[in-house]
């Protein structure tokens, strides 16, 4: 395939779509990239990046920027609501010759993925029509603007307008699970990856950087809180730990109810889903952002190696797709390890917990 002359179209402008198209451009394509939303500022949020992660990263020759930004975490720690130890994970050692694992603000890591990306997004452009043609897919907008492309990749999370106007699926899955997001300032000082578990809800801590902590709750439900700085203090007034001097040091948080996304094709005709919009799981594995980073450098050698885009979206999906199934059973099953009663888990995991955490990721340890 002619790189320069493949007219691609990205949906979305967070971590999918900035990724791909910083790949897309790597590998000699020039994709549009437009995002629905205005270019503001992201949610004052962190982010945890394992090292498979790192690995994509350096892929797609974006480690440089990233590597003065937030903190390497070398261990994770995994507590009781007291604040008693449970186990402990080897980060350094379980993903030794992939990547280092990484927590920073995700408005950072946005920033190095535009700046590779090109930094051309057209911001405020709504997907309203995508109509397959041979060959290709029309695509109108919003604004009455409209375009045809050679392949249109939608990266745009979730709850993917892609995903609904080319009948690849429907609205996601509530997973029963509500998660709260800040960042902490003025805090304890915490130099792990730091989790306590409690009856049906957890709280982690892990430093970003600059005194920073990222602060990552969640609990079993299906509503969101009126009140989500309250609700933390409900939950969590108990807690050992670090915990309460960082629920005394927060000031803000951000709640949402988790979803999941599972399809049975991932492309129709032209139009291809990657990142959460294909595959999104609840967070408690870190690896949305990881998936969402993998995906873009499978997608651009996969373009690069094949003789046309239809046969490079099968290789794609048929690359992509036990990853991701994998973290999607993992994610899985370690939410119903912390579902199981306090008096049932602690004790198994303190006879074991670090073996089974680190198998979660077996997978992801070896090659894309």
């Amino acid at each position: 395939m002619g790189a320069s002359s493949l007219r691609i179209l990205v949906v979305g402008a967070g971590v999918a779509g900035l990724a791909v198209a910083r790949a897309l451009r790597m590998t000699g394509f020039r994709p549009d990239v437009t995002e629905k939303l205005p270019p503001t500022e992201r949610a004052d949020i962190g982010l945890y990046l394992p090292g498979n992660a790192a690995r994509a990263l350096r892929r797609l020759d974006l480690d440089g920027p990233v590597r003065p930004l937030g903190q390497v975490i070398h261990r994770q720690r995994f507590l009781d609501a007291a604040g008693a130890p449970l186990c402990e994970v080897d980060l350094d050692a379980l993903w030794a010759g992939v990547g280092e694992c990484r927590a920073l603000p995700r408005a950072e890591l946005h920033r190095v993925l535009l700046t590779g990306a090109g930094g051309a997004v057209r911001h405020g452009a709504e997907i309203s029509t995508v109509q397959p043609l041979p060959g290709g897919v029309a695509v109108g907008f919003a604004d009455g603007t409209s375009g045809e492309y050679d392949l249109v990749i939608g990266a745009d999370g979730p709850r993917s307008t892609v995903r609904t106007l080319a009948a690849l699926g429907g609205p996601p899955r509530p997973v029963g699970q509500v998660v709260y997001r800040a960042v902490v300032r003025g805090g304890p000082q915490v130099a792990d990856w730091t989790a306590l578990l409690g009856d049906r809800a957890g709280i982690l801590v892990v430093p970003i950087g600059a005194g920073r902590l990222h602060c990552y709750a969640d609990e079993a439900g299906m509503t969101l809180p009126a009140d989500p700085l309250a609700r933390l203090h409900e939950l969590f007034g108990a807690y050992g730990g670090p915990v309460p001097e960082v629920l005394d040091a927060l000031e803000s948080v951000h709640a949402e109810l988790t979803e999941e996304v599972e399809l049975g094709r991932w492309f129709h005709g032209r139009v291809l889903l990657i990142g959460d919009a294909a595959h999104a799981t609840a967070p408690t594995l870190s690896q949305g952002a990881a998936m969402a980073l993998e995906d873009a450098v499978v997608l651009a050698e996969a373009l690069r190696a094949a003789d046309s885009v239809d046969a490079a979206l099968i290789a794609y999906e048929s690359r992509r797709r036990p990853r991701t199934r994998w973290v999607r059973d993992r994610t899985r099953d370690r939410n119903r390890t912390r579902d199981v009663p306090p008096a049932l888990r602690d004790p198994l995991l303190r006879g074991r917990g670090g073996r089974i955490f680190q198998e979660h990721y077996r997978l992801l340890v070896g090659p894309l």
